[in-house]
């Protein structure tokens, strides 16, 4: 490695939702191994179970903040380290775009799920 090549300027709005997103993330995560591994044991969860749990809007509600979270948070910390290990010019500005793609595609993929399995949608 030459050296750092910091692609987030200290202050910018892409650090600040980074520190933001990893916070939610935390919480979330918590929340989702405490309820998915110690209340109910990985046996008892099933594709019902999920089924009832995503029927609560609470519930739904944080899966979703947990869902835009999650593919920010990766998707954005993909693209600055790839920036800090060097890509550059119309690379980047590709990389960019198929990133965002590929987020926006998996976010409306899980919110069709999250949807579908609270019932609101068939």
């Amino acid at each position: 490695m030459t050296g750092s090549r910091p692609t987030f300027r200290h202050g910018s709005l892409a650090w600040f939702l980074q520190r933001v997103t990893a916070v939610v993330l935390l919480f979330t995560l918590a929340f989702h191994f405490l309820w998915l591994h110690f209340v109910n044991h990985a046996a008892e969860v099933t594709l019902w179970g999920s089924a009832l749990r995503m029927d609560r809007l609470s519930y739904l509600l944080l899966m979703v903040v947990f869902l835009l979270t999650a593919a920010f948070h990766g998707i954005n910390g993909i693209y600055n380290a790839l920036v800090n290990e060097g890509l550059s010019g119309r690379a980047r500005r590709v990389t960019a775009w198929v990133l965002a793609i590929a987020g926006t595609i998996l976010v409306v993929q899980g919110l069709r799920v999250s949807v579908a399995l609270a019932g609101v949608v068939n």
